[in-house]
């Protein structure tokens, strides 16, 4: 079964890290395109930051230097490292990727940054 799991969610106090990691899994190969996308409650799904087919890194305003995407293309993972974390970046956190004309997405990971 071809699917994307997210972990490394959870509570931090605000200025703290987190290291979320998203593993495909069953069909889904390669991780040219896979991104990290976050939900906050009442609020539309955004971009937080991902690859782009030409090898670029997207990352919303409010992430950059704060968050770092990378990828480990032999275990099919991406990761994000949140530094410092504010109470505003508090949602679920969702990994996505394309893959065979297909979008897949996890089942996210909430990630909660108390004040």
């Amino acid at each position: 079964q071809a699917q994307l799991v997210e972990s490394g969610g959870g509570l931090v106090q605000a200025g703290g890290s987190l290291r979320l990691s998203c593993v495909a899994t069953g069909r889904i190969r390669g991780v040219n395109t896979m991104g990290w996308y976050r939900q906050a409650p009442g609020k539309q799904r955004e971009l937080v930051a991902s690859f782009t087919r030409d090898g670029n890194i997207n990352y919303a305003e409010s992430v950059k230097d704060r968050f770092t995407i990378s990828r480990n293309r032999a275990r099919d993972t991406v990761y994000l490292q949140m530094n410092s974390l504010k109470p505003e970046d508090t949602a679920v956190y969702y990994c996505k990727t394309l893959f065979a004309g297909m979008d897949y997405w996890g089942r996210g990971t909430q990630v909660t940054v108390s004040s």
